[in-house]
């Protein structure tokens, strides 16, 4: 969903230098001499920004440009009232990012995707004179809370309530290989944050991921990132060359920050031949897109596998979708907690919703359908009965 963007907001930023941040507040993490070179060059480079980036309620800034920058708060895009003077001071503080970042922009390569040293996310377009975009250089950071990666988090901010939580918790504490899909910024990262939190103390971790994002509160984590290649092409690590490693790493979950090209038939084919209880997520609109949505990306590995084969792979592989989705008021939670299964008939998915939103009462609300998942088997299977509470009536 999109919201529409209200121009010079109040209590933003004037165009006057930021004053110096609060010292309670630090947006950069102490560590690393990179860190603190980071931090110094804020002042000069993105001063525009720093207050942004020292208000910890700020999840997005983007940059249109020298004097368009939109924020997003609460979920809430808004217009500020900063600016940079010129398009060559943006450029100026998208080359200090790609020097921290440790990739080039130029004309060449005017495209760049990567992670600042406190853990932001930023995607620059390079604009003006031969850059690909247009209207001046776009800059884009996405910020990650910090220590808000629990069950309360979402319980607090209404995300679902405390009986789909439970059952999303037993089906990871047994196995259950989950896939949360949803558009972006609808709360995917933070929900894979908080099943993780379900994992066993004493399990080996793999995280697979783009740019890494995922922060999973466990003692033994192996943490992989792709990387992109050097500017004579030369160094390039793909998720799936991460994914095919993760398998060799005798891992006892494998959690795939986001699935987006042929990876996925590898995510698949291990989700079938033994390794269960694995998480990741892809961006889709519902759970049957979903469905859709990660068989195409399974056949971008051009392996040749009949549809109808895939199709079994898939449904046999993934065993619940959570939905998450953002309203049009900045709220964000989760729609539809699904099963999915395979239909020999027709050879195609049958999603089953065990938890879908109820809006009759006025507030959505995540409400149990009724529908009695064949997940509850498993963990009465799996001696997990003693562990349900809320979820009981489903037995």
């Amino acid at each position: 969903m999109t919201t529409t963007p209200q121009r010079n907001v109040p209590g933003m930023p004037s165009r006057k230098p930021a004053p110096a941040p609060a010292p309670a507040a630090p947006a950069i993490r102490v560590g690393s001499g990179r860190h603190v070179s980071f931090e110094a060059s804020l002042e000069f480079f993105l001063s525009p920004l720093v207050p942004f980036l020292r208000d910890a309620e700020v999840n997005e800034i983007m940059v249109n440009g020298h004097d368009r920058i939109y924020v997003e708060k609460a979920g809430r895009i808004a217009l500020t009232t900063a600016t940079f003077p010129t398009e060559a001071d943006v450029q100026a503080a998208a080359n200090n990012i790609a020097q921290f970042v440790g990739q080039t922009l130029s004309n060449e390569r005017p495209l760049l995707d990567g992670r600042l040293p406190d853990g932001s996310r930023v995607c620059i377009v390079l604009g003006g004179g031969e850059g690909v975009a247009c209207g001046g250089t776009h800059i884009n950071i996405r910020r990650f809370g910090r220590n808000t990666a629990t069950p309360d988090f979402l319980l607090g901010k209404k995300s679902l309530t405390p009986m789909a939580l439970e059952f999303l918790m037993l089906c990871v504490k047994s196995h259950r290989n989950i896939l949360v899909s949803g558009g972006a910024g609808s709360g995917k990262t933070t929900c894979v944050n908080v099943l993780t939190s379900a994992f066993g103390p004493e399990e080996r971790i793999v995280v697979i991921e783009d740019t890494r994002e995922l922060q999973v509160q466990h003692p033994h984590v192996v943490q992989m990132e792709a990387r992109p290649a050097d500017v004579y092409g030369r160094g390039l690590v793909t998720v799936r060359d991460l994914f095919i490693t993760a398998l060799r790493m005798r891992p006892d979950r494998i959690v795939v920050g986001e699935v987006r090209r042929g990876e996925a038939l590898d995510m698949i084919q291990a989700m079938t031949s033994g390794h269960h209880g694995s998480l990741t997520t892809l961006h889709a609109s519902t759970p049957m897109d979903t469905l859709y949505r990660l068989e195409t990306m399974a056949l971008m590995a051009d392996v040749g596998i009949p549809l109808f084969a895939l199709r079994r792979q898939v449904a046999s592989a993934i065993d619940i979708i959570v939905q998450t989705a953002r309203l049009s008021t900045g709220r964000r939670l989760i729609s539809h907690i699904t099963e999915c299964h395979f239909d020999e008939s027709t050879q195609n998915y049958i999603a089953k919703d065990i938890f879908h939103l109820d809006e009759v009462s006025g507030e959505p609300t995540l409400t149990w359908t009724g529908t009695r998942p064949e997940t509850i088997e498993q963990l009465r299977f799996e001696g997990f009965v003693d562990q349900m509470d809320l979820t009981k009536p489903m037995l």
